[in-house]
């Protein structure tokens, strides 16, 4: 006769392995649980299917069966997160490659880019901007372990202006209206169309181009591109459907205007004055200032990589882009970390850090900003962001504590992306 625990122990035999609980202990010098804290001594942490069980003061036993893993001498800490990358693509100045690569050589050069990217100690990203449905494909794969990276929010296809920055520009009149993506928009009704569009494709977040951009092959300037009432339309339809946007913003006015129409970030921000910022604060919109985006252009300069009209722009935004977060930051505009990765190389993304702190951030904000403050812009404060029990093990392990200097994040020596160690 088979008894209940032999049916039990025959169900589990039966059961594939990924269904059994994986249990990881994790030995640490000192543990950082959150950039509101201080490192602690030695400590044990246990991982279970993917998610943080325990931790335990001193190097405590592991259990049967378990996976230890030891890191004598360092420090962990939460997963960092970045805001704005783009995995689906590398640097460079081909805007014709639209034109002659397929959508799906992103998925390829993203498996790339999200390995170098959660090495550097990044476990979540928002990615800002990618052709069809090639982050989705990518978000697919790092949910399932199938490729190994960081955990996806997909913005999917940017809404633009037609012509504007994130439309097709720079090509014959034909060819543009070829590669059109779908998804520019014109009034109210075409623009709340745009957004269930793009909830129904599979965005986890609206992302759109409410000012032009530096790097487009328009010279229009960077001021506001949507008007109040379509932006105001996004917002609406977006948050109905559960869904924040994300607003690529450089001029004040866009700004502003993004801001005032109930925008939830604002993606770089370059030229934010006192009125916008203040605007920010008062509907708590964020500032995502992306300082390694304008490192990494300004590097390529005189190199014959972008063409004349956009290193025009690059040349007019420099000096700027050296000094507006510190401006943010004293009028008290809530900032969390986001880099643009892929317009400079991925896995370079911590050297954010150090730009924000030479614009007058302290270390322990800098943290903050890749970590409690990032995930609460995501809501997924209870998830990410943080070491505690019950959270996603979303661990990384440095040499020395980053409260005392936020630049050793540039040299990450073990990762760990929701339970699984990234080799």
């Amino acid at each position: 006769m088979l008894t209940l625990k032999s049916a039990l122990a025959l169900f589990s035999i039966l059961l594939p392995s990924s269904a059994l609980a994986e249990t990881v202990v994790i030995h640490a010098e000192h543990v950082l649980t959150d950039a509101a804290s201080q490192p602690s001594g030695r400590a044990t942490i246990t991982v279970t299917d993917g998610r943080i069980a325990s931790i335990a003061d001193g190097w405590q036993d592991a259990p049967d069966g378990a996976t230890l893993v030891e890191l004598p001498g360092k420090t962990v800490l939460p997963g960092l997160i970045d805001l704005h990358v783009h995995l689906t693509g590398d640097p460079g100045g081909d805007f014709w490659r639209r034109a002659v690569e397929p959508d799906e050589w992103g998925v390829v050069v993203g498996i790339k880019n999200a390995r170098l990217t959660a090495r550097a100690g990044f476990t979540t990203v928002r990615e800002a901007g990618s052709a069809g449905q090639t982050a989705f494909v990518l978000r697919r794969g790092t949910d399932e372990g199938i490729v190994a990276g960081p955990r996806i929010v997909a913005a999917g296809s940017p809404l633009a202006i037609v012509g504007g920055h994130g439309d097709v520009s720079g090509f014959r009149p034909k060819i543009n209206e070829v590669l059109n993506s779908g998804f520019s928009c014109t009034g109210v009704v075409e623009c709340t169309q745009k957004v269930r569009r793009a909830s129904q494709n599979g965005s986890d977040v609206i992302k759109i181009t409410a000012t032009g951009g530096v790097l487009s092959q328009q010279g229009r300037g960077l001021e506001a591109h949507f008007t109040s009432d379509e932006m105001t339309a996004i917002a609406d339809t977006a948050h109905t459907l559960g869904l924040k946007v994300m607003a690529h913003a450089h001029g004040a006015r866009g700004i502003k205007a993004a801001a005032r129409s109930g925008i939830d970030t604002i993606e770089h921000g370059t030229y934010i004055d006192e009125a916008a910022a203040r605007a920010m604060k008062e509907r708590g919109t964020v500032l995502v200032p992306t300082l390694m985006a304008f490192k990494g252009v300004t590097e390529r300069l005189g190199k014959g990589i972008y063409t004349p009209v956009v290193e025009d722009k690059i040349r007019a935004v420099a000096e700027t882009a050296r000094v507006f977060m510190g401006k943010a930051l004293k009028w008290g505009v809530p900032i969390a970390f986001g880099t643009d990765a892929g317009v400079f190389e991925h896995g370079r993304n911590a050297g954010e850090f150090r730009l924000m702190r030479e614009q007058g951030m302290s270390d322990r904000q800098a943290l903050a900003s890749a970590t409690t403050a990032a995930a609460k812009v995501l809501q997924m404060e209870n998830q990410i962001g943080r070491l505690a029990p019950g959270y996603s093990a979303d661990i990384i392990a440095v040499n020395g504590n980053p409260l005392d200097d936020i630049t050793i994040l540039e040299n990450v020596d073990w990762v760990m992306a929701r339970g699984r160690v990234i080799e």
